[in-house]
């Protein structure tokens, strides 16, 4: 589950992190990104068990109005299909999620009471609820109902962005793609695999896993050599006018261009580019792009790069 895309984003907060704090511990820092990547991978499990949450909290606010002075008629008989949903009910007995929270506890709490409240309602007052309590009642209209859900309200909700960058800084601007992860795991869901529906690994192979520290290893001890390549191509920038992440971007891109022989160069490079769309200026894409080309053709003409 964790991709290249975030790996390549995690060693980015981690080498900004390790020179900005004048740390000289590479093993720290490779303990760091693994802890940093565990996290994403917790997120994944959290996101889904707000489903559970949310589900919960309807069945309260039901048992609250059943039981008020004078009920309507409507608030006596409800619709249960949101809190009898079978997806819901099979994710809440899913083993493997069942393990992590017995092991890690939820990250939703009386905090977020407000949050949860409001997230359901946005929910219930949805075409995508309305067009759900019309639909057939089957397995398949609930898993697709909170598939939809989570595309088209959870994962837009900027009050869920808020709250999961104050409980994690880097879980903001992880929860688009583990959002994605776990829609993918939604639409996976079988009924007949019960409570043994298997959800994502945190690598889906060992390569990945490689990957990460090997690109964050050669990214650091790299870093003087890199800084000489990139300061060759930028003798006529004013240096005060370039952001220092852009800097730690490129190097980190060279380290890659350079160590992993089965990553075509242009994927390296569209992959450090957006990074620096979402981390850095406005500007900062196309000059980070001219500046690694740049490098790259120098690379090649010495000889010292083969690979396309």
């Amino acid at each position: 589950m964790i991709n290249r895309i975030i790996i390549r984003a995690k060693v980015l907060q981690i080498v900004y992190a390790y020179y900005q704090t004048g740390s000289n511990d590479l093993s720290r820092a490779e303990n760091e990104l693994m802890r940093s990547l565990q996290k994403s991978y917790d997120l994944y499990h959290y996101l889904l068990l707000l489903i559970l949450v949310l589900t919960d909290a309807e069945q309260k606010r039901l048992d609250t109005v059943k039981y008020k002075y004078l009920p309507t008629a409507q608030e006596r008989n409800p619709n249960l299909r949101f809190i009898e949903n079978r997806f819901a009910e099979q994710l809440r007995n899913n083993e493997t999620l069942r393990k992590f929270s017995n092991r890690c506890g939820t990250l939703w709490n009386e905090e977020d009471a407000g949050f949860i409240r409001n997230l359901l309602n946005k929910i219930q007052e949805s075409d995508i609820y309305a067009e759900y309590l019309r639909s057939p009642n089957t397995y398949e209209s609930d898993r697709e109902f909170w598939k939809k859900v989570f595309r088209n309200i959870i994962l837009e909700s900027e009050e869920l962005s808020d709250i999961l960058e104050e409980k994690n800084i880097y879980w903001d601007s992880d929860s688009g793609i583990i959002g994605t992860f776990v829609m993918k795991t939604i639409k996976r869901f079988e009924s007949a695999r019960g409570p043994l529906q298997e959800l994502l690994p945190m690598f889906k192979e060992d390569e990945d896993r490689r990957f990460a520290i090997q690109l964050l290893h050669r990214a650091i001890l790299e870093h003087d050599e890199n800084a000489v390549l990139i300061d060759n191509q930028i003798k006529n920038w004013d240096l005060e006018r370039i952001a220092l992440i852009d800097l730690y971007i490129m190097q980190i891109a060279l380290s890659e261009i350079k160590n992993f022989p089965s990553i075509p160069i242009s994927v390296t490079l569209n992959e450090y580019i957006d990074l620096a769309r979402y981390y850095s200026t406005p500007k900062s894409s196309n000059f980070i792009n001219g500046i690694l080309d740049s490098i790259v053709n120098e690379l090649k003409a010495d000889g010292k790069l083969f690979k396309e």
